[in-house]
């Protein structure tokens, strides 16, 4: 059985979308929504679709590890609450990982749904350090249980925690990448925010990561900067 685990903070809109897309796939999966705290009905929309939810303290890598720790599954899927997910996505992960029984998990092609430069820009990026063995939480990461629990699980730290993920699954073996069908996520994380700014931050966040800076200042830096990021103006 697969573990869907979504992390949500205020994500009372998205979700219908996405437990529906997965209630509509062929085969069983257990669906936990990982909350951080949301002020809006994202637990009450939870329920009312009937899966199971999960608190802990805010901080996606908080959320997925509470997540992980109350699934059940043979394999974990971690989801953010804005993907697209398409038809045919776990028979397409099932299929993989029975292909290469070897392989420790992966991660899907991702697309962005935004319709301008910078997200067919950001889509080529990704595929490129895709080959080099970097993929986010938006790419929908996906291990099995018995490699997660041998690398450590999932480490509730405050930021970088999916290119954490990515890394320790790496050195446990050749990961995969599910090309067909791909997921879709949001662009709304960079409307209003000027391209050249996304790209100083996203290298200025990652050299401070691999030089040890402590993720919770780290994630202190990231919010900060955001916030202060100056609206593109047209």
């Amino acid at each position: 059985m697969i573990s869907v685990i979504i992390p949500t903070l205020n994500e009372a809109a998205n979700l219908p979308g996405l437990i529906g897309r997965l209630k509509r796939e062929a085969g069983s999966c257990e669906i936990i929504v990982a909350d951080g705290g949301s002020a809006d009905e994202t637990l009450a929309v939870a329920k009312d679709l009937g899966v199971r939810a999960v608190s802990s303290s805010p901080g996606r890598g908080r959320q997925l590890a509470a997540g992980a720790e109350t699934s059940k599954g043979d394999v974990l899927l971690f989801l953010h609450a804005d993907t697209v997910f398409p038809e045919g996505g776990l028979a397409a992960m099932e299929a993989a990982l029975g292909e290469h029984p070897d392989a420790p998990g992966g991660n899907f092609r991702l697309l962005f749904d935004g319709k301008d430069g910078f997200s067919r820009w950001l889509e080529g990026f990704y595929a490129r350090i895709r080959a080099r063995g970097f993929y986010y939480g938006d790419s929908g990461q996906f291990v099995r249980r018995s490699v997660l629990d041998a690398i450590g699980g999932l480490r509730p730290v405050a930021l970088m925690e999916d290119l954490d993920l990515a890394r320790r699954m790496e050195a446990a073996g050749p990961t995969l990448c599910i090309e067909t069908p791909p997921l879709v996520t949001s662009s709304r994380r960079f409307r209003g925010r000027r391209p050249a700014a996304i790209v100083w931050g996203w290298l200025k966040i990652h050299a401070l990561y691999y030089l040890g800076l402590d993720p919770e200042r780290l994630a202190g830096l990231y919010d900060s900067r955001r916030q202060n990021e100056k609206p593109e103006i047209p």
